[in-house]
């Protein structure tokens, strides 16, 4: 399967990077477009309780963790598409992490957000696991999902699988609060107050895997977009996300052309959020807070 062992290769080369590493820089930055996002509406609930019920759906961090997000550059690359069609979809998703406020690098980096087009998406996930398993679950807290987790990442038949690694960081330093093996003891030594906290949960890596036959049905970008809105945050797999109009729902059937202001207002309130509340609880109410003020100031007359 030249497809998998081409990719398996390339992804086996970003692994080696050590977890201390800072993210290098990206693919150039696409020229700024505008984007027509449609008007959304959430039937039958308050603005509010639709906001507090996604924000608390999608969220699937680390156990014990709030949601975790790209601290400043992401590097998107793609392999196993046509050239043309592998730079349409790097464009288009780093258009999305420029309107959310983060920074694409210089060209030639190497990608911490690697998207793998294949036509067996769970031998793929198999062979990648297998080849590094810790690069998908490091040996130091916050950084992954469960094992159980994982295994769902390996035997899913999603038309697109994902998996992200963080790391729990001081804010304001960015230097690294857990101790990781071979990197001797954590560089910051408290914790906060029992409601404040001054670590951070940074993204490091995600991996995203394209079953290109499951992903008929769909297209180029929809499945850009579901791609941009899986890397940009720590979703769900499992979210049952049908009562929202959001991009997740494309391979339902829903009649979403693209990423939904839905969808971008939620990435944005990730972005905006201060997460500096101890419990992740709180931190999952600071986002939604900023989502309903920033749906609240889009649609003012009639609020959803």
């Amino acid at each position: 399967m030249p497809m998998i062992a081409t990719s398996v290769s390339l992804a086996l080369t970003i692994l080696a990077a050590s977890p201390q590493d800072p993210s290098r820089q990206g693919p150039a930055a696409p020229a700024a477009q505008a984007t027509e996002l449609e008007d959304v509406v959430v039937n039958g609930r308050s603005l509010s309780e639709a906001v507090d019920s996604f924000v608390n759906t999608v969220v699937a961090p680390p156990r014990g963790r709030g949601p975790a997000r790209w601290e400043r550059k992401v590097c998107v690359g793609v392999v196993n598409l046509r050239r043309d069609a592998a730079q349409a979809m790097i464009d288009r998703v780093s258009q999305v992490a420029l309107e959310i406020g983060l920074e694409i690098g210089e060209p030639g980096c190497s990608p911490n957000i690697l998207v793998m087009a294949t036509n067996d998406g769970a031998g793929l996930a198999t062979a990648l696991v297998q080849s590094r398993p810790r690069a998908f679950r490091p040996l130091y807290a916050g950084a992954a999902r469960s094992a159980t987790a994982l295994e769902r990442f390996e035997a899913t038949d999603r038309p697109v699988r994902w998996w992200h690694v963080s790391i729990p960081t001081d804010a304001d330093t960015g230097a690294i609060a857990v101790r990781v093996p071979g990197y001797g003891p954590p560089l910051i030594g408290t914790l906060g107050g029992r409601l404040r906290t001054e670590i951070e949960n940074d993204l490091r890596r995600a991996f995203i895997i394209v079953d290109v036959e499951r992903s008929t049905g769909v297209t180029f970008l929809q499945l850009s977009d579901y791609v941009a809105m899986v890397a940009f945050a720590q979703i769900d797999p499992d979210a049952e996300t049908s009562g929202f109009p959001t991009v997740l729902n494309v391979f339902d059937g829903a009649a979403t052309a693209e990423l939904t202001d839905w969808d971008l207002s939620y990435l944005k309130a990730l972005y905006d959020a201060e997460l500096n509340q101890s419990n992740p609880n709180a931190q999952n109410d600071a986002v939604g807070g900023i989502m309903v003020r920033k749906r609240q100031r889009a649609e003012p007359e009639a609020p959803r």
